[in-house]
């Protein structure tokens, strides 16, 4: 039995829902203050993570930017308050009316990501005789060694301009006159616990800009993405990712050129652990080689697992009986909807509470009514 969860406050609460860590989500955001501050970097939270109003609120009160990859977030950052100055905005299918939002709300920079993109960014922009600020988003060819759903800076992935292709990107944006060249973006992939991938996208940061400079172009911002993972094995032990460690990688790996501005975007490592879906046990089912768990929670409310097979620990925070092997699967009309295969929890019964950990990333967010399921609700530690 868990005693992290409020329990006799759950008992009141419709099945399944998500919890928040408010107290974890400070602590995370304070750290990564204390240390991105330490060398001057630039934070832009990675909204797609998690676009929770108040989770949204918390993180604004630390000062930290925005990263999106729809105009669909940019009009939550506008509207929870976020500075359109510190709202960086990357992603390759940009439509027009997106690009438009950007342009009227004055937003720090647009990642491009495509020389077509460039093109239209220009169009847009001269329509309204403003310059937009661009980052050219460069493919490294760095392997993140992660789930290759979510490597993203290897050449065969969809993200970024490729390395071949430089040429004739600057070739073009020095003819263009609504747009402006002012930084350097990258972005290798998601949930990394291999700082080694860091440090070789140090080097190749490093090749690259010297060939920009080559060229005569002067990036005011090296942007090196997110992409820090968690420890889903160990919320508690792990519950805050080493930041100190990451940004010292980037200190010690980048060759910053005079008043030049690093900047991150950081989405997981920042929310990830203050989350969890809470689901109740419906039926335990025998099986044939382990029983079935079967929770009112499911694919529909947590996708991870099914999506990518992600791993999430799974708590069975009613009962302090001994453990026992479970599926723990949910109602979904679909043999993926499952959390979990094999695991071990203490006996579980009936009306037991179930905790998936590790969910503030990539959960809420993704959440679906398919079967015609209603949305999980939000509660938070500081208000239960």
């Amino acid at each position: 039995m868990s005693s992290t969860f409020p329990l006799k406050k759950f008992e009141a609460l419709k099945t399944p829902f998500y919890y928040y860590d408010m107290e974890l989500l400070e602590r995370t955001l304070k750290k990564i203050k204390e240390e991105s501050d330490r060398y001057n970097f630039h934070v832009h939270y990675a909204i797609k993570a998690n676009f929770n109003s108040r989770l949204l609120e918390l993180i604004k009160n630390y000062g930290f930017g925005i990263d999106c990859v729809s105009g669909y977030e940019i009009k939550r950052a506008l509207e929870v308050g976020f500075d359109p100055a510190g709202i960086v905005f990357a992603g390759v299918g940009k439509s027009d009316w997106e690009i438009e939002l950007g342009l009227d709300n004055d937003i720090a920079c647009f990642n491009v990501e495509s020389i077509p993109e460039l093109e239209v960014i220009n169009d847009l922009a001269k329509r309204r005789g403003k310059v937009a600020t661009v980052a050219v988003r460069i493919n490294p060819n760095v392997d993140a060694n992660t789930h290759s759903y979510i490597t993203t800076g290897l050449d065969e992935n969809k993200f970024g301009v490729n390395r071949i292709d430089l040429e004739d990107f600057t070739d073009k944006i020095s003819k263009m006159q609504n747009v402006s060249l002012e930084g350097l973006h990258f972005h290798i992939g998601s949930q990394i616990t291999d700082l080694s991938s860091f440090k070789d996208l140090c080097v190749k940061v490093n090749e690259i800009q010297e060939w920009f400079i080559s060229q005569k172009i002067y990036p005011k911002v090296i942007n090196v993405g997110g992409g820090l993972g968690i420890d889903y094995e160990n919320p508690d032990y792990n519950s805050i990712p080493q930041f100190e460690d990451y940004f010292k990688v980037f200190k010690k790996g980048l060759n910053i050129k005079g008043d030049q501005q690093v900047h991150f975007e950081l989405g997981r490592s920042v929310v990830g652990q203050c989350g969890s879906l809470i689901t109740r046990v419906l039926y335990v089912k025998k099986g044939v080689k382990t029983d079935f768990a079967i929770v009112d929670g499911g694919m529909t409310d947590l996708i991870r697992p099914a999506l990518y097979q992600a791993y999430h620990k799974i708590e069975n925070i009613s009962s302090s009986s001994p453990e026992k092997k479970y599926d723990i699967v949910g109602p979904i009309c679909e043999s993926s909807d499952s959390f979990g295969k094999a695991q071990s929890l203490p006996e579980t019964a009936r009306g037991d509470f179930i905790a998936v950990r590790s969910a503030g990333a990539y959960g809420e967010v993704m959440v679906s009514p398919y079967n015609l399921r209603e949305f999980p609700k939000a509660y938070y530690s500081d208000q239960l």
